[in-house]
């Protein structure tokens, strides 16, 4: 393990909520929920005011709305969200070659590796300077923390949150890991962690104590060792960069199990078709196509067919999609669809017959996976959602605050406007139509004009 705090652990504070009340004036400050709004969805973040009353992610919406009923409920901007997160990780890059990323706001850098800190001073200025970057560029905060190893740089942003920077000295990691509940580190579950319950050990002091056969009867060879090495503080793991994907997917979870089958096999046709976007617009193509259905019963099922080479052709790929749909019973309803692409290239067979060439394999169940709700193409009828941008002529751009009944409840503000007036309207209303979110900050341009225009 190093001995100088050169590993930076970044967590973008409730991003997605963080990135909604920036947006929103009105909602700043207030209780936020982001996730599927519907019966069966699932909370993606909560802010800190809604966390306040319970709410956390991965909890059922139904159960968060009962928690803070007044909070607001929005579905996810998935785009918006990545478009932001493409923000911060080029920041990240700016600082070293080595930067892991976890998800769309978190990751670890390796600070050594673009010399830019090798001693606590060095680290902390560094630390700092991404947090004033991220502020300054996106609007919002995320906290960060310093250590010389991927754990304990994690352990020290978490405690660092909301918006701080902690950095754990050398030579002061046993003391402060000892206290602390198993469950801190990296690969205790619930269920490991109910299992070093039962044999006594409910804290990293006591973990260490155990001693490392102790850990290894209990738990394993391999999970046995890297606990008892992690409870003394090692932690030899490098900062690995980005690796390349391995798949491409989309997915949609209907609030309704859907028994049409015409219209299933036209929601698979759309989800290919969305895939193949994302393969085009990542410069990619795949010789495998993997269709998921998750049925009434909550049975999932995949099945795949591969293809003689690569394509990114959406006819191929539509095609395959709906042979492999003609393989699945969904009789009884199903209530997600998927259409993934893996097997991934940077380059695309030019054989327009591929398909023939498929094979279908064997279908096989797969875990499930909290369900944080669709990210859908635009209909062609007007279908408002909670979140969602839109422009009218007269009042100029807002976002839907809530519809059904036949009518839609906009609030009309931007990002850098006061909190705006709430206006009611047909949900056909003419004048009213989606539009592209708006920066969430002043752009550089726009505010040197600015200061040059005022002398």
């Amino acid at each position: 393990m190093r001995n100088a705090p050169t590993i930076l652990h970044l967590d973008m504070d409730a991003f997605f909520a963080s990135v909604e009340q920036a947006s929103k004036p009105s909602l700043r400050g207030k209780a936020v929920v982001v996730g599927g709004i519907g019966p069966r969805g699932v909370v993606a973040t909560a802010s800190y005011e809604a966390r306040v009353f319970g709410v956390h992610s991965a909890m059922p919406t139904a159960q968060a709305r009962r928690l803070a009923p007044n909070a607001a409920y929005l579905m996810p901007r998935f785009a918006l969200y990545r478009s932001i997160s493409d923000q911060v990780m080029a920041l990240l890059r700016e600082l070293s070659p080595l930067v892991e990323p976890l998800s769309l706001d978190e990751a670890f850098v390796d600070l050594e590796a673009g010399n830019v800190a090798w001693d606590e001073a060095s680290a902390r200025e560094t630390g700092a300077r991404l947090r004033a970057d991220i502020r300054a560029v996106t609007g919002l905060t995320g906290s960060v923390g310093l250590a010389a190893s991927k754990m304990l740089a994690k352990i020290a942003s978490e405690r660092a949150k909301p918006d701080g920077l902690i950095l754990i000295e050398p030579g002061t990691e046993r003391a402060l890991l000892s206290p602390m509940p198993v469950r801190t580190l990296p690969g205790v579950g619930p269920a490991t962690g109910d299992h070093l319950r039962r044999a006594g050990i409910t804290t990293v002091l006591e973990l260490s104590e155990a001693g490392e056969d102790e850990l290894v009867r209990l738990l394993g060879k391999a999970h046995g060792h890297a606990l008892y090495a992690m409870a003394l503080a090692r932690d030899d793991r490098p900062v690995v960069a980005e690796r390349e994907a391995k798949s491409v997917s989309v997915e949609d979870t209907y609030a309704v199990d859907i028994h049409d089958r015409l219209r299933i096999g036209l929601e698979v046709r759309r989800l290919a078709d969305r895939c193949v976007r994302r393969l085009r617009g990542a410069g990619l193509s795949g010789r495998t196509i993997v269709l998921k259905v998750r049925r009434y019963d909550f049975s999932t099922l995949t099945r795949s067919e591969t293809l003689r080479g690569p394509t990114d052709d959406p006819s191929v790929i539509r095609e395959a999609a709906a042979r492999l749909l003609d393989s699945v019973d969904t009789t009884g309803g199903v209530r997600l669809l998927g259409v993934g692409v893996s097997g991934l290239a940077d380059y695309t067979q030019e054989d327009l017959f591929a398909q023939a060439a498929g094979e279908l394999a064997e279908e096989t169940p797969e875990e499930s996976a909290p369900d944080f709700g669709p990210e859908r193409a635009e209909p062609a009828a007007p279908e408002w959602r909670a979140g969602q941008d839109v422009r009218h002529p007269e009042y100029g751009h807002g976002w839907v605050q809530g519809s059904g009944l036949g009518r839609v409840t906009v609030r009309f503000e931007t990002p850098l406007s006061a909190p705006g007036r709430v206006r009611t309207f047909r949900s056909d209303e003419a004048g009213l139509e989606p539009a592209d979110p708006l920066p969430l900050v002043a752009q550089v341009e726009a505010v040197a004009e600015g200061e040059t225009e005022g002398g």
